[in-house]
């Protein structure tokens, strides 16, 4: 190694304030998120400074009781506000589960935020809203160029199971006439 390593300061009660609130400005996070990443400052000044595993453990429990209640940290906003954003993107349901459960999003708060996006949405079908706004965005199926949408059909169809959609579903998307036989709103994108 040419340059000296930083070695990070040591974490205090204080220091982990700071840098979730630095965190939260930059991005929305669940609750177990956050004590993920602040573990691992917990871990790296533990490395380094010998700092407390376990204090340091309490110091993250506390703080986010804290911003929990002065409600800087919500779970049921975050998997809302993040299953509709992957909704709009055209990520599939059982995805948008998945990736919620992965910043430790409850099961009760998944299906809640699920259930406002079907209101929100107001659709019968939100798994095929996002198939089809997934295809429109990556340009498969209907929205391909003509000439080439035949020899491309089987890779657009291994996109849309790869994004987590059945393969009826994806065949109705993919091998459609055209945008408008989809839907009339979807001529518009």
């Amino acid at each position: 190694m040419s340059q000296e390593q930083k070695i990070p300061k040591p974490v205090s009660p204080g220091s982990l304030r700071a840098a979730a609130l630095r965190y939260i400005d930059r991005f929305a996070t669940s609750r177990e998120n956050l004590r993920q990443v602040l573990m691992r400052r917990v871990q790296k000044s533990n490395y380094y400074h010998e700092t407390s595993i376990v204090e340091g453990m309490s110091w993250i429990e506390d703080l986010l009781n804290k911003l929990e209640a002065a409600n800087f940290i919500n779970d049921a906003q975050y998997a809302e506000m993040r299953a509709g954003a992957l909704h709009r993107k055209g990520t599939s349901l059982r995805v948008i589960s998945m990736k919620l459960k992965e910043k430790g999003i409850s099961d009760q708060h998944i299906e809640t935020a699920l259930e406002a996006l079907r209101e929100e949405t107001q659709s019968e079908n939100l798994e095929r809203d996002a198939a089809i706004a997934l295809a429109r965005r990556r340009r498969l199926g209907p929205w391909r160029d003509p000439a080439k949408r035949e020899d491309l059909k089987e890779k657009d169809l291994a996109a849309m199971a790869r994004a987590g959609f059945s393969y009826d579903l994806a065949r109705e998307i993919i091998e459609a006439e055209n945008v408008k036989t989809l839907d009339p709103a979807s001529s518009a994108g």
